[in-house]
């Protein structure tokens, strides 16, 4: 008779390695020792070894995995965690940057979205804090409009083998985000190495008023190289490369892929400043706060460091 779940006992999974050498059903070996098929199918996934289902390893499996699931966070860790939570880092990048910082019985990602979703049957906002992902859609005819009238452009082929490395800082990739109805744009640059981004906001996208933003956004960074898309709004590129003094090249059309760290910034400020919103409104306290919080998250690919920290070393 089937009773209510209890862990197995090592009893039972003593049975269960004698029943499977008989070679019966599952079935039948959960009507003989009174349990649902399921838990046993559970049993025989989670905890057969390399040499098959042995009762011991079995036991010491679950043991094992029940000492890490019950590692506790303490007040201060939740108050914490909920903290950085509210900064919009990802459960990843919490993990990832608690192990960084040698904090000790870290709780893993899934223990932290276990923590977020408690918090959010209680009624409370920390699930606001994570991102969504959505499907990015693709730009195909909308884009030929702003491509192929760009004077002195430089192939990316041309730039220097260095930028590829990320080994300096300065070397940076250039795009605008145009809000819903292109009402407004945001200026956006990343840095290759360190990921620093730099955001400014404008009711439009003419190219004269972007040469100067872009000018105004870099003039207080060493800069090496700029890489744009290939936008008509940087057809005055070059009053910014001479204005200070670094090269600009540009990534091949319909090849986001070649600006990878502009395009991953552009999707972080997504959540910030969806695509249903408009742009033309937005004010310089928001992108300040944008950056803020961009500029301040850990990463993965610079493992879990801050762009800023890295910044700092450079």
């Amino acid at each position: 008779m089937n009773r209510s779940y209890t862990h197995l006992t090592s009893e039972e999974r003593y049975h269960i390695s004698v029943l499977r050498k008989t070679k019966i059903s599952l079935s039948e070996i959960a009507r003989i020792l009174g349990r649902n098929k399921s838990t046993i199918s559970r049993e025989l996934e989670r905890n057969t070894g390399n040499r098959g289902y042995r009762h011991k390893q079995a036991g010491e499996f679950a043991q094992s995995r029940k000492r890490k699931g019950n590692k506790q966070i303490t007040p201060f860790g939740f108050a914490y965690i909920s903290h950085l939570i509210e900064q919009d880092w990802s459960p990843e990048q919490i993990n990832g940057r608690l192990k960084v910082m040698g904090w000790i019985d870290v709780p893993s990602v899934e223990r932290i979205y276990l923590f977020i979703y408690a918090d959010k049957k209680d009624g409370g906002k920390l699930y606001t804090h994570l991102r969504c992902q959505k499907k990015r859609r693709k730009r195909y005819a909308s884009g030929q409009q702003r491509r192929g009238q760009i004077v002195d452009r430089r192939d990316i082929d041309e730039r220097p083998a260095v930028v590829d490395e990320r080994s300096r800082f300065g070397d940076f990739e250039g795009d605008t985000v145009v809000g819903n109805k292109h009402k407004g744009v945001l200026l956006t640059f990343a840095d290759r190495k360190t990921r620093l981004c730099v955001i400014r906001a404008h009711k439009n996208r003419r190219a004269g008023l972007i040469a100067s933003s872009s000018i105004k956004a870099l003039k207080s960074f060493n800069v090496h190289t700029v890489t744009y898309d290939n936008g008509k709004e940087f057809a005055r590129h070059n009053e910014v490369a001479q204005a200070l003094n670094f090269d600009v090249y540009f990534a091949k059309p319909y090849a986001s892929w070649q600006r990878g760290t502009n395009e991953n910034m552009n999707g972080l400020i997504r959540q910030y400043l969806p695509k249903s919103v408009r742009l033309d409104d937005v004010t310089i306290e928001q992108t300040q706060f944008i950056e803020e919080r961009l500029n301040n998250r850990p990463r993965k690919v610079l493992g879990y460091q801050i762009p800023l920290e890295v910044l700092s070393r450079c």
